[in-house]
């Protein structure tokens, strides 16, 4: 049984962006260009994916990386993993989204420790720089408690300024609690096994945030912040972002 693992679960439809694993940037799937950059930035840790199409199997196994074939019925990515970890066999599993490729080393080790805490669930946020982001329904909101743990996930803006109303500037977002949740989790066995037996929870379905599950079920999710923005490929746009980023020059 290994300590810490990262599963990647991935899903081969996508409402907002068909079929966006397979999606070609530069010649490569979005896929692959994930798998690499973990591969590069935390080799330390056993990897695997979680696939629910040979389609998306094929491509990483053709390039080296350990695939395990789950259900096409899947609620999320979280039910997906839980699958996979059965036979993984995990005591701590780490989840990097299939749509990250700039995720960080950094980011994965910060899960990894906040795993090793009392939390049997973590997961990551950055500051909001900008209006347009805080208002974007795309990029998820998340308010904390004072001792780090999450009291809700939304797409809405949170929180909201009642006395400003819609006139709030990028300083405001910068200097008040304005996090945005990244697509980054760490899990306990016996949570990810407690999560698959729960039902999609009301506000789960409503927002389409799996994490809103665990909330729910009055169970506490640990938040790391990081500086590390990262890029999580949502939309066409997304990925052109990518490709831009990928055609500047590394920082040193």
């Amino acid at each position: 049984m290994s300590e810490t693992a990262i599963i990647v679960p991935c899903r081969l439809e996508s409402s907002r962006f068909p079929r966006k694993l397979l999606h070609e940037i530069q010649g490569v799937p979005l896929v692959l260009w994930v798998a690499r950059r973990i591969r590069e930035q935390a080799p330390e840790f056993p990897l695997w994916f979680a696939v629910d199409d040979s389609l998306l199997a094929k491509p990483l196994a053709e390039d080296g990386f350990q695939i395990l074939r789950t259900s096409v019925e899947h609620n999320s990515g979280t039910d997906r993993i839980a699958e996979a970890n059965r036979t993984v066999k995990a005591e701590r599993v780490i989840n990097v989204q299939a749509d990250e490729p700039m995720v960080t080393g950094g980011q994965i080790r910060m899960l990894a420790d906040l795993i090793a805490g009392p939390v049997a669930m973590a997961t990551l946020a950055t500051p909001f720089r900008r209006v347009r982001d805080f208002y974007d329904a795309n990029q998820v909101k998340v308010v904390m408690r004072r001792d780090g743990r999450a009291l809700y996930f939304s797409r809405s803006r949170m929180p909201f300024p009642r006395d400003l109303g819609l006139t709030i500037e990028d300083d405001w977002v910068e200097s008040h609690p304005c996090r945005k949740h990244l697509g980054l989790y760490a899990y306990r066995a016996e949570l990810l096994e407690k999560f698959a037996g729960l039902p999609p929870g009301e506000l789960e379905q409503i927002e389409k945030l799996e994490q809103l599950r665990v909330l729910e079920n009055g169970m506490d999710i640990a938040v790391g912040l990081t500086d590390q923005p990262g890029l999580g490929v949502d939309t066409p746009a997304d990925a052109t972002k990518f490709e831009v980023l990928l055609g500047q020059p590394a920082e040193d």
